[in-house]
């Protein structure tokens, strides 16, 4: 008979504290804690302590794709959360919900202002037709049509930027697909957190 409750209940990965970690696992949490400018490990890392070579390469993208390059963090972490929600991982839409509104003031300085709210009149134009064009990448990727890149490149995005964003597509996915799989829970830190 299967384990139901300890399934529901806990990640089915182990999640690798800093302090158990090994030399090279602690080197990556530090560059993550550093790059990402948090003072703990997050779990979506965490469940993937037990190997340093996963670990480094799934960094390493996620590294390149969401934090480095020149299409803005904010709008980069809105499409991770649009897709993740509509996907329903938790996980992900709740962690990138959180960084997406603690940047909301490199969109709109307006008292009570949430990036996430993606209706607003005060989201750029140019972020909606990204973050529905790139969402309709990760989820329906055989739909994109020459039109929707066409869309892109009529709100502004340079052709480096287009690749960018798409690149988003296929992060999200690999991001759902660890967390999902993994069943890990949002961070406690990361829920208490004020940026």
């Amino acid at each position: 008979m299967s384990n139901t409750i300890s399934a529901a209940t806990k990640s089915r990965y182990q999640l690798v504290d800093y302090s158990e970690a090994g030399t090279e696992v602690q080197a990556i949490y530090d560059n993550t804690m550093q790059t990402l400018q948090l003072p703990f490990v997050l779990n979506w890392f965490k469940c993937q302590g037990n190997s340093a070579t996963l670990l480094r390469g799934n960094w390493a993208k996620l590294k390149a794709t969401l934090i480095e390059g020149q299409v803005p963090n904010v709008l980069k972490q809105l499409i991770i959360y649009n897709v993740s929600n509509l996907r329903g991982c938790d996980y992900c839409a709740q962690a990138h919900g959180i960084f997406a509104d603690s940047m909301s003031a490199m969109i709109s300085t307006e008292e009570g202002y949430q990036a996430t709210n993606l209706d607003s009149p005060l989201l750029p134009n140019s972020y909606k037709t990204a973050i529905r064009l790139v969402t309709k990448a990760a989820l329906h990727t055989q739909q994109l049509s020459d039109e929707d890149f066409l869309e892109l490149e009529q709100e502004g995005f340079t052709d480096s930027e287009v690749q960018e964003l798409m690149a988003q597509a296929d992060l999200v996915n690999m991001l759902n697909t660890i967390a999902t799989i993994s069943g890990i829970k949002l961070d406690n830190e990361l829920a208490e957190a004020e940026f």
